[in-house]
């Protein structure tokens, strides 16, 4: 095992453009545990996958250290890719320096969940989802499709894994074996694919009596095809929000909010946005459903990237409030300045949001005057208006 070539690596990645901070790195123990068990277990010239990658470090860490035919990857989040991406192109001017050549550009092909991805793979190195959900998504998508000799090395934090995980994995595959432990990380070792169905059973479709609605949710989505509670405050705001041009429900999730905003508005434009795959396509899954795909468009991008400064006239906001497994308020943060930026003079930014966190001055700051437009045991709401240019 080449561990000098994964340092060095590991030495050039960055988060960026996904929130970075002191505390927040771009590659863990679990990285580094996948790439050490693949070393030992996966023969070169393999065609590899690699799904779940957050920032790059297992994509470039397999074509440092593994030898593979081909190297191809699926990230959940845009900001993952466009992370690898850019961590390409460091690693590459880095490799660079050090040896004095002209190395081209590492060599992978990034796709969609699905068969492009995964047909004919020999081996498949997954960072574990932090849901049964897109587990379960995930494993019935290698098992239908991957080589039928196929390994699947799953790492994850101690921490976050579950037996749970192990009964999916054994609903997919003949053999499921977890490994020893090393530094708080672990691997699950599953061979044998057994494809049940020759189809997916997502996106799941839930109708919700309470609000007289299909919500269709993939696995990786937050929430599932359930109407979180903060969601569910927001929505009783509605009656006060105003008719817009172009609405947007930004982290739209399975796209509730620019649903019920469509129907309540239905001379409105509405456009659903989240960095999140999954949740761009269970988003146009919901519109679909509740035959709103003419009024509601759907855009995977990282906090409104693509979209020009001023074309909004409202935005609906539910901002997370984790990075990865840890609380951080910066990516909410990089939304409420992405909103600001996207609304038109006099436009409204409307926000859900964890009462304990002090978004008040962001709100304020980054978009314009902030009025509290109510508040119960666990959410605050917020009206800004986007002051004049």
């Amino acid at each position: 095992m080449a561990a000098d070539s994964l340092d060095s690596l590991f030495e050039v990645l960055r988060r960026e453009p996904d929130v970075e901070a002191p505390n927040l790195q771009a590659w863990d123990a679990t990285d580094r545990l996948l790439l050490d068990t693949a070393a030992a277990r996966i023969r070169p010239g393999s065609s590899v996958t690699v799904i779940g990658d957050r920032y790059g470090a297992l994509t470039l860490g397999a074509l440092a250290v593994l030898e593979p035919s081909a190297v191809r990857v699926h990230q959940d989040l845009i900001t993952g890719e466009r992370a690898l991406q850019r961590n390409a192109r460091r690693w590459q001017a880095a490799r660079n320096t050090d040896d004095g050549g002209s190395r081209r550009e590492p060599a992978f092909r990034q796709l969609p969940l699905g068969p492009e991805l995964l047909t004919d793979a020999d081996a498949v190195l997954l960072q574990l989802p932090k849901t049964l959900a897109e587990l379960d998504e995930t494993a019935a998508a290698i098992a239908r499709h991957a080589a039928p000799d196929a390994l699947l090395l799953a790492g994850g934090r101690v921490k976050h894994m579950s037996l749970g995980m192990n009964s999916i994995l054994e609903r997919h595959f003949a053999s499921v074996r977890p490994q020893l432990a090393r530094q708080k990380s672990r691997v699950i070792e599953a061979t044998g694919p057994q494809a049940a169905a020759e189809t997916s059973t997502f996106p799941a479709v839930v109708h919700l009596s309470d609000i007289n609605l299909d919500v269709a949710a993939h696995g990786a989505v937050f929430a599932g095809p359930k109407l979180d509670i903060g969601t569910r405050y927001l929505l009783t705001f509605l009656p006060r929000m105003k008719p817009a041009r172009h609405a947007v429900d930004l982290g739209c999730g399975t796209g509730i909010l620019a649903a019920m905003y469509a129907r309540q508005f239905p001379q409105s434009r509405v456009t659903a946005t989240d960095q999140s795959a999954a949740a761009a396509a269970s988003a146009l899954a919901t519109a679909r459903a509740n035959g709103l795909e003419g009024r509601i468009s759907v855009l995977q991008d990282d906090a409104l990237s693509t979209m020009a400064d001023a074309g909004a006239d409202l935005v609906l906001l539910n901002p997370p409030f984790h990075v990865g497994a840890g609380v951080h308020a910066g990516a909410g943060l990089k939304l409420i300045e992405a909103a600001g930026r996207v609304l038109a003079p006099g436009g409204e930014l409307w926000t859900v949001y964890n009462r304990h966190l002090q978004y008040l001055p962001s709100l304020e700051r980054a978009v314009g005057p902030t009025g509290v437009a109510g508040n119960n045991p666990k959410f605050t709401v917020t009206r800004s208006v986007r002051r004049a240019a």
